[in-house]
């Protein structure tokens, strides 16, 4: 099951506090969300899930978390001053800006016009001064990836754990893009987060590693949920290739909006280590580069017995956190049947990635034992470390389960007059909305259990 459209999600999300427009009561910001109580958790969870899987179950990856502003140097010798462009026109009749590769004909989308200028590049990196003279002599660029600050921290990295060829690098963590045409909520916009792998490994064994990584990326979204039949692999033709990459295979999902990009997985050659590091003549790099002379590191691994040094190569899988969210949440979502009549509307997601993990519902609320003990319940869930655990004391049992439906919820836990008297609880699952009678004492078991902590 999945969402019929885009606005049936966008509905979800404010409704239930997982996503809002980012400045709503000053008009909006055009491409900038905010996220709300439900959102932050569930995005929480996706990066927690995401960094699991890459550093904690493996024993050949690092973390890493850099600065957001980022030295232009950096990003002169990667590449971005000069490529990392849209191409731009603008409409003379209504004043409009538009992306020339986006328009279906050349033609403005807005007013049906086509007076449009030439296009013309757009650089899409945010700048910003620093100290206390905004005289342009001195500024820095917000990221527009994280990728870059991993490449510049190899040596760092390396000389401080000692680790070898292959290894990578984890980052997750906030960039920004100067978007001419945001859109699609939060599929495409100006400030988002990315989870990155730079995965380093000896020339020669790069495409058996990019396969690798391919299979893993599409086993990890299977496990958040994604169903593997809503993922394509798409190779990137070679004319559509960016300037570093070898080979990129782009993981595409059919979102409510259309098939598109969900992760890309590239084969980045020795370019990006080869463009940082300093004695580069020696060091035979295959990737076509441009001088650097700035760099006071070498960027590359030496063969213990030849005495070599070479440049490794690099597989990268990049991922959004909001593009993940947003197939997520759509392949969670469905709208069902109760009783050939009314309707409930669910959100199953994994247990894992729910933004809250069980609902402690009293029977009545202004029972003071009943409330007394749905707090120690919940209380006693919380301690457990497991995620959040939410006292939902409305007074209505049905409104409550068909809230909880909604945003994912996996179980609630009624606290009733059968508690007072035998210590017994109902577990709902929301799923399947099956009652089962359990004694208080089982709770914290049944709750790992359904977290797979068990």
């Amino acid at each position: 099951m999945a969402a019929k459209n885009m606005e049936e999600l966008v509905s979800l999300c404010k409704r239930r506090g997982f996503i809002f427009q980012s400045g709503e009561l000053y008009g909006g910001l055009q491409g900038l969300y905010d996220f709300g109580p439900l959102g932050v958790e569930l995005k929480n969870n996706l990066k927690k899930a995401w960094w699991s899987s890459m550093v904690y179950e493996r024993d050949d990856v690092e973390g890493l978390d850099a600065s957001i502003l980022t030295k232009p140097a950096v990003l002169q010798h990667s590449g971005h001053e000069d490529t990392f462009t849209d191409p731009l026109v603008d409409c003379k009749s209504c004043k409009s800006r538009w992306r020339a590769d986006r328009l279906d004909s050349m033609s403005c989308p807005k007013c049906g016009s086509k007076e449009l200028t030439k296009p013309r590049p757009f650089n899409l990196m945010f700048k910003t001064n620093l100290g206390p003279v905004d005289d342009g002599s001195s500024f820095a660029y917000l990221r527009p990836e994280t990728a870059q600050q991993i490449f510049t921290n190899f040596k760092n990295v390396v000389d401080s754990t000692s680790r070898s060829i292959p290894f990578g690098i984890a980052q997750v963590g906030k960039a920004f893009r100067n978007e001419v045409t945001p859109r699609n909520f939060i599929f495409r916009v100006r400030e988002f987060e990315q989870m990155e792998l730079e995965f380093f490994v000896h020339k020669g064994s790069d495409e058996k590693w990019h396969e690798y990584w391919v299979e893993k990326r599409l086993c990890w979204w299977e496990q958040q949920g994604v169903s593997r039949s809503k993922l394509k692999e798409f190779v990137v033709p070679s004319e559509d290739l960016s300037h570093y990459s070898k080979k990129t295979i782009d993981i595409m999902y059919e979102f409510p909006h259309g098939l598109e990009e969900l992760e890309g997985v590239a084969n980045r050659t020795d370019f990006d280590l080869g463009s940082h590091t300093k004695n580069q003549d020696s060091l035979n790099i295959d990737a076509t580069i441009k001088e650097n002379t700035d760099s006071v590191s070498r960027l590359a691994t030496q063969d213990a017995e030849t005495k070599e040094w070479s440049v490794p190569y690099v597989i990268e899988p990049s991922a959004g956190v909001e593009r993940g969210m947003l197939a997520i949440l759509n392949e969670a979502y469905s709208v069902e049947k109760i009783d050939g009549k009314k309707e409930r509307t669910v959100l199953s997601l994994k247990p894992h990635l729910s933004p809250i993990k069980a609902a402690v519902i009293p029977l009545k609320r202004n029972n003071k034992d009943i409330v007394r003990v749905a707090k120690e319940v919940k209380e006693g869930l919380q301690r457990l470390g497991l995620g959040r655990v939410l006292l939902e004391n409305t007074g209505n049992i049905g409104k409550s389960y068909r809230k909880h439906d909604e945003v994912g919820t996996p179980i609630c836990i009624t606290i009733d007059f059968e508690t007072l008297e035998n210590k017994t609880i109902t577990v709902r699952d929301r799923d399947t909305m099956a009652q089962t009678k359990a004694s208080v004492s089982e709770a914290p078991e049944i709750l790992k259990n359904i977290l797979g902590q068990g």
